[in-house]
């Protein structure tokens, strides 16, 4: 579908805009738009994960609608890094977008690896750029700007128009001792400050954390000392792209004369894929998971995927008793080697929980430097704008008071502006005075099973009723003239525990044969009154007698 003609979101040729369909006010999602002269360019297309609130759902994803309808002018998408927050969605949403996709190497074969498990090998064109690459597409020059990260071929992105150059920062950190890759290219961010360079567009996630973030060889170093420390089985938990921390568990586990085994299918995937270009040599070391539970419990370490205690992964399953292969015992030791995601406390805690009871005992980097992020904190933040020298501050990739903390950080680091966007709000970058110009509609779309679909659609809302209040199913079947042929049937679910099931139907089943006799002639012949009556006094009688809104239907027959 194609709006060019009269279209009043069409980027102008005199403005460089930016729009935000996810990432913004919140942490995951990552989705950016940098939109002039008609034409639109998308900056990584990630995913997030579900809670409680959304029963059901297995990722979350921006609902792309308004570009989707707007695919014609959508030139490509730049993919910064290859974690799930920025490339996830691809293999759900790319149908919807049609365009070509542009990636380091690293990066594009884990593009292609999720492509092809979803049966799409070969349909997407994946335009493979080198390291600190460029590429020119419509009207945008884009020049990649290496970073370090806890991911091979990080980048930042410098795009330049007519109008000037934005630094869109992707994920970053500055590492002087990288366990994967090279240092940041630092060079090049301070020449970037001759260059005039109209914004920053930047990571937020660790806006609120005084200091400097920490280096990889810091935790490769506890690992050492901790590995040495312990006699029996080691397991560590971490994210499954984070491929220096599998280098850093590999390297203590060989000085301490234990092998490592991987245990998640995630992470056999992306270490497979990070060999193959060369960052994971240690991958042909690795042990199977049988492998390792054959082994003597002092000689090996598990590295498990469900760090954020994903029901799926490993490590909920090895929790709960229900992996094919893995188990622990009284005396293992568990580390949690990475951060809680905001929302995920309740999941990581239940498996801690599980664990402790099994006698397993728990690390995590409160109690041991076990886990650095590979995010920007406020001294390293501070570098990046005291060398680039923005003329403004877009503080995206976080919750609003992560964007508002980086906000307050750039105003100490003089410059001149910032705007804290929330996703769907189109931002003028400049020239000129920058400012929000329009708002667009924006959401969310949840994967279903096999089905995309907005997560403020009825069926995730009765869902979300159903897993609060359960649910009342009532069939009520009438003679000609208008009587219950008999007692109604209810099915109940959720609402009370079989010992009291039963009493409950009954008053619920007297409740309705009320409601019917005191209905009127005309009011008996109306279908959709019977059923609204009957309806309304069984909502009356269980919100009076247990304080419930259930989901509840009327079926209504007549004989």
């Amino acid at each position: 579908m194609t709006l060019r003609n009269n279209d009043s979101h069409r980027p102008p040729d005199d403005a460089l805009w930016l729009l935000p369909l996810g990432g913004s006010g919140e942490i995951g999602m990552n989705m950016n738009l940098y939109g002039t002269a008609g034409k639109w360019l998308m900056v990584d297309c990630g995913i997030t994960f579900p809670d409680e609130t959304t029963p059901g759902i297995e990722v979350i994803m921006p609902d792309i609608s308004f570009i989707a309808d707007r695919r014609d002018d959508l030139v490509g998408l730049f993919v910064t890094h290859g974690h799930e927050d920025h490339l996830g969605a691809i293999v759900h949403l790319w149908p919807h977008l049609q365009c070509p996709v542009y990636a380091t190497k690293f990066t594009a074969d884990m593009i292609r690896g999720k492509l092809a498990q979803a049966g799409m090998k070969g349909q997407v064109r994946i335009i493979e750029l080198p390291m600190r690459g460029s590429f020119e597409i419509g009207p945008f020059k884009a020049e990649l700007i290496h970073v370090t990260h806890s991911i091979p071929e990080a980048h930042m992105v410098a795009i330049t128009t007519k109008h000037g150059t934005v630094l869109h920062t992707g994920d970053w950190k500055f590492d002087p001792n990288p366990i994967v890759g090279e240092v940041s290219d630092t060079a090049r961010l301070q020449r970037l400050g001759h260059e005039n360079v109209l914004a920053i567009v930047g990571d937020s996630t660790n806006a609120m954390v005084p200091g400097h973030s920490g280096s990889e060889i810091d935790v490769q170093n506890c690992f050492k000392k901790l590995f040495g420390s312990y006699r029996n089985r080691i397991a560590v938990t971490c994210f499954a792209s984070n491929i220096a921390r599998l280098k850093s568990i590999a390297a203590a586990a060989h000085a301490n004369g234990r092998y490592v085994a991987l245990v998640g299918r995630s992470l056999w995937r992306n270490a497979e894929i990070a060999e193959e270009c060369g960052y994971l040599p240690e991958f042909n070391q690795f042990l199977s998971e049988h492998e390792a539970m054959q082994a003597p419990r002092d000689k090996t370490v598990l590295v498990c995927t469900g760090c954020q205690g994903e029901v799926r992964a490993a490590l909920s399953r090895i929790a709960a008793f229900d992996h094919p292969e893995v188990e622990f015992q009284k005396g293992d030791v568990v580390i949690f080697s990475s951060f809680d995601i905001p929302g995920n406390e309740k999941s990581i805690a239940r498996v801690q929980n599980l664990l402790i009871r099994q006698g397993v005992e728990i690390l995590t980097r409160h109690n041991a430097p076990v886990h650095v992020s590979g995010h920007p904190a406020q001294e390293d933040m501070t570098q990046l704008y005291q060398w680039v020298r923005p003329r403004l501050s877009v503080p995206v990739h976080g919750e609003l008071r992560h964007q508002t903390e980086h906000a307050h950080l750039a105003k100490d680091c003089d410059v001149p502006a910032s705007i804290i966007p929330s996703n769907g709000q189109i931002v003028r970058l400049g020239p000129g005075e920058p400012g929000v110009v329009a708002e667009v509609h924006c959401g969310r779309l949840g994967l279903d099973g096999k089905v995309l679909r907005t997560l403020d659609r009825e069926a995730v809302k009765h869902r979300r009723k159903l897993s609060h209040s359960g649910a009342v199913v009532i069939t009520v079947v009438l003679d000609k003239r208008g009587l219950p042929a008999d007692d109604p049937q209810i099915t109940l679910l959720g609402l009370e525990d079989d010992h009291f099931i039963e009493e409950l139907r009954d008053d619920l089943i007297d409740n309705v044969l009320d409601a019917v006799e005191k209905m009127s002639k005309a009011t008996l012949a109306d279908n959709a009154a019977v059923k609204n009556n009957i309806s309304q006094a069984a909502r009356r009688f269980l919100n009076d007698s247990h304080g419930k809104k259930p989901v509840l239907e009327v079926h209504l027959i007549r004989v």
